[in-house]
């Protein structure tokens, strides 16, 4: 089963993935973020020290080639994911449409390799809610959303089952209550 976890910044997405997946005996969780700065390096530390010492840990954004062991595979989260794919594109600023739908083709291969890797297992992805706010006032930040929104309709569409975190509270859009 694939659930999707949406939601705003401090929604509770992550902390109701993680209460969903301590169901399960066996859980990979893959963590996609990296420490660009002080304040996500100590963020990422927290998460760290906050998650159960027998999951699992692979801290990874990109080539799920090999399948994950176990029962359950949380991902937090695809948004950050999205990000790290531009990021390591270049000046997206700089690029052509062209170019940008090329960096898009690549974050929709990570995302097929990803689903494949964690085939047959509880699949939980944790992700942004991006469609919510004002538009980005750059390129970058426009690119980022309309990307991570589309990232979100696909795996919407795929998912069995779909939450929307709104306040800590999960307001279940597809799939079972």
């Amino acid at each position: 089963m694939i659930q999707l976890i949406l939601g705003g910044a401090r929604s509770g997405k992550s902390r109701y993935a993680e209460t969903i997946a301590a169901d399960f005996s066996e859980v990979t969780y893959v963590a996609t973020a990296l420490a660009f700065d002080e304040a996500m390096a100590h963020r990422i530390e927290h998460h760290r020290r906050t998650r159960p010492s027998d999951w699992q840990t692979l801290e990874q954004w990109q080539d799920f080639r090999a399948d994950f062991s176990g029962e359950c595979v949380l991902v937090d989260c695809i948004t950050l994911l999205v990000s790290n794919h531009l990021l390591a594109a270049g000046d997206i600023e700089a690029f052509t449409p062209k170019q940008i739908d090329q960096v898009e083709q690549g974050i929709r291969q990570t995302i097929e390799q990803l689903l494949l890797a964690a085939r047959g297992q509880e699949l939980i992805l944790v992700s942004n809610e991006v469609g919510l706010g004002l538009a980005p006032p750059s390129q970058l930040g426009n690119t980022f959303r309309d990307i991570a929104g589309r990232i979100n309709q696909l795996l919407a569409q795929q998912a069995d089952r779909v939450v929307l975190m709104v306040a800590g509270l999960p307001l279940v859009l597809k799939g079972e209550q």
